[in-house]
């Protein structure tokens, strides 16, 4: 199958995920910069999750959702920036067989937008011509995937005819489909046991096995 465009995830494909934990203390120590020194653990889960529970914070803590999501953002890039510079989340190794891959080539991420501009930065991405994570606000978050917005924009970038998008994920595989292109899921180790919900065009272990298949090696 021969595509024009291949626009990729970022973590569990490009790069490694960051670990739950280092998320899950930015966003214990936003609520403590709000004045929340003990959040509800349930509450924490939901932001770890990319939730907006805006009617809690409001009603129970007094706080301006579209504030915390902010300030949420800005403190979870803090923190993987510094895992990066920490050699905590690097990049997988295939990546190198993107450079050979005929197509342009794209990031979409769910990631925030600074921490997308900066691993792709930090570690030298430069196959890729564009590259999108969330807005640091609201209106960002409701816009992350499997809402298809990121991936649209980077496509009409790439000026795509034919496209195929990336992930390690149900919501990559979803925003793929609502995005009218074919999908690959990429199982990597962390996606072991990990069930999907729509099957995706093509399934693979690795980006190598990937570009095999794509003729692309």
């Amino acid at each position: 199958m021969s595509y024009d465009t291949v626009v990729f995830d970022m973590d569990g494909v490009i790069v490694e995920p960051t670990d739950r934990s280092v998320i899950r203390e930015s966003i214990t120590g936003t609520f403590e910069e709000f004045g929340v020194p003990s959040p509800p653990s349930v509450l924490v889960e939901r932001f770890l999750d990319q939730e907006v529970p805006a009617e809690t914070l409001r009603e129970r803590h007094g706080i301006d959702p579209a504030e915390f999501w902010t300030r949420r953002e800005h403190n979870a890039s803090r923190a993987q920036v510094d895992v990066a510079r920490r050699g905590k989340k690097t990049p997988y190794d295939d990546i190198s067989v993107l450079e050979r891959v005929p197509a342009a080539l794209g990031l979409v991420s769910n990631n925030q937008r600074t921490t997308v501009e900066f691993l792709v930065d930090h570690f030298d991405l430069d196959v890729f011509e564009t590259a999108h994570g969330r807005e640091p606000t609201l209106t960002g978050a409701a816009r992350k995937k499997p809402n298809p917005h990121y991936i649209e924009r980077a496509l009409a970038e790439l000026q795509a005819e034919r496209a195929l998008y990336v992930g390690d994920s149900n919501v990559d595989v979803e925003a793929a489909h609502r995005a009218d292109v074919d999908s690959a899921f990429v199982r990597r180790p962390h996606r072991a046991d990990y069930d999907l919900e729509r099957q995706p065009t093509y399934e693979v272990s690795t980006l190598a096995e990937l570009t095999e298949m794509l003729e692309y090696s």
